[in-house]
């Protein structure tokens, strides 16, 4: 879908965006958000399922790409998620991931596996802000649709 050249540059966005997102003072907004997921996510060809963790001020600490699928899906552990927001001691979180179908709607699977997220990560006080679905043409915001 990319050439080299064309990856080579997604990449440095991400590096500039992301370094930009750590030394900002919070991702209060949801555009930052937005374009970090989608530099890091739009351009695969298979579904990746990413957490960007956040201090008690809503800073980046971390954007991690946690689970790796297919085409048209991947397996998420609540358990795993769990653990890493422990590890790096986060107080909140944002999830995303992309369809490689380009289609950023979020299925009824996206929206059970939040919820399931969601629910475990309220046992260890951490919040989750958002649950961005990334497509080629943009993404969609679980915390816009109202679906949080």
């Amino acid at each position: 879908m990319f050439t080299q050249t064309e990856l080579n540059i997604i990449e440095q966005a991400v590096e500039i965006i992301e370094s930009k997102a750590k030394k900002t003072s919070a991702i209060s907004s949801p555009d930052l958000a937005n374009k970090l997921c989608i530099t890091k996510l739009a351009h695969l060809e298979h579904e990746v399922f990413a957490a960007l963790f956040l201090d008690s001020q809503h800073r980046l600490i971390e954007f991690k790409k946690m689970f790796t699928g297919t085409v048209d899906s991947a397996s998420v552990y609540p358990r795993e998620v769990v653990k890493a927001a422990l590890k790096v001691n986060a107080a909140a979180v944002i999830f995303t991931h992309n369809h490689p179908s380009g289609v950023a709607e979020p299925s009824m699977a996206d929206q059970h596996i939040t919820k399931r997220l969601v629910n475990a990560l309220e046992l260890i006080d951490v919040k989750v802000l958002d649950h961005i679905v990334v497509g080629v043409e943009g993404c969609v915001s679980f915390a816009q649709r109202g679906l949080l």
